[in-house]
């Protein structure tokens, strides 16, 4: 049977402890947690089971590892020291027989995006991030359809649009949505992005005009979109909720997560969903609470299960540069293997329709009183 093993960390260091071991997680706090963090080793975590093919009916199984730093570890301890224990962690992965490992959350995006890693590893590595990219625009699709803005007359706005997830998320809502924002802190690199994606649309000829492009490094511009993808890797929210406009969608793609929990608390005409969550096919059992539903994963975690399903044992998504074509081809791979964009949630919680009407009714009364 062919295998696979993700690594996950703690974001929220007590709540995530919490769920592995509930007496630390009671006792330390987080102060102490991200001391203790660096001397902990790699953690088992738990076997995963029951994924099947919708195409071929293979199955596969997996494990889910740990390794122990959090994301404010993770940036004051020294690149080198992170990627020693991320390796670590990955020796944990093929000491238990993986075919491919994901790395998930801020081991994906630490120094070079897994390229140290890789290289220093036998099995084959990826960050995961070109399905998380695929899926991400599409639950910004399916979330303008149901607040009823149309994505070719709508301002979209790409905050964090100079990683390496943002900018193939730029490319590709460059050519659905009539103005595009993009937004980070570095102008230089914000301007070359803009003038790549001018001269792809020149290239490529196409019958649909390219979005009006603006750069800005300063968050008000969000108060002109209606719709917001939101890719940083800042370890605090970066989302205020005075500047979104009434009726406007936030799909965060970020972990930890760039719009803070008073967003949601203020604003009740905005929605805000997790970009990322998947339907997995089989009747998959993680033997973990990681946070989500039965039978769903977050799409960096589909990516490493649907190429362990295709047998695609290769470095496959690893580095600062995303390309299009691997988006599109592991979109492809997952479609065909059952993975699916899944319903909405947002802070953990699942999105309902009526939330969703709520949301609707409230954003057309701030318009009225604006």
């Amino acid at each position: 049977m062919d295998t696979f093993a993700f690594i996950i960390h703690p974001i929220d260091p007590k709540r995530d402890v919490s769920r592995k071991f509930p007496l630390l997680g009671r006792v330390l706090t987080e102060k102490q947690i991200d001391f203790f963090s660096t001397y902990f080793p790699p953690v088992y975590f738990s076997e995963i089971e029951g994924i099947r093919s919708a195409a071929t009916g293979k199955e596969i199984k997996g494990w889910l590892i740990a390794c122990p730093y959090t994301p404010r570890r993770m940036l004051e301890l020294s690149e080198q020291t992170v990627y020693r224990k991320i390796i670590q962690t990955g020796h944990l992965a093929e000491r238990l027989g993986a075919n491919i490992l994901g790395l998930g959350a801020f081991t994906s995006v630490v120094g070079d995006a897994g390229v140290t890693v890789a290289k220093a590893l036998e099995v084959p590595v990826t960050t995961g991030d070109s399905y998380t990219v695929a899926v991400a625009v599409e639950s910004m699709r399916a979330a303008a359809h149901l607040m009823q803005i149309k994505m070719e007359d709508a301002t979209v706005a790409v905050v964090g649009a100079t990683g390496a997830t943002g900018r193939i998320c730029s490319e590709l809502l460059a050519g659905e949505a009539a103005r595009l924002l993009l937004v980070a802190r570095d102008v230089k690199k914000l301007e070359d992005l803009r003038d790549r994606l001018k001269s792809r649309a020149s290239l490529s000829g196409g019958a649909r005009p390219q979005a009006e492009l603006i750069v800005s490094t300063n968050m008000e511009v969000l108060a002109e979109a209606q719709l917001i993808l939101t890719v940083t890797s800042a370890l605090h929210a970066v989302i205020r909720p005075e500047v979104l406009q009434p009726g406007s969608v936030v799909c965060d793609v970020a972990r930890p997560r760039d719009v803070s929990a008073m967003v949601a608390a203020v604003r009740d005409d905005i929605l805000v969903i997790d970009g990322g969550m998947v339907d997995v096919p089989g009747s998959v059992d993680f033997h973990f609470n990681f946070g989500f539903p039965p039978g769903k994963a977050y799409a960096c975690m589909a990516e490493t299960m649907a190429l362990a399903l295709e047998g695609r044992f290769e470095d496959y998504t690893v580095g600062k540069e995303i390309t299009l074509e691997r988006v599109q081809e592991i979109t492809s791979i997952a479609v065909r293997h059952g993975f699916r964009l899944s319903g909405f949630r947002s802070f953990e919680r699942e999105v309902t329709e009526a939330q969703i009407e709520t949301v609707r009714r409230n954003a057309k009364r701030g318009r009225r009183r604006a």
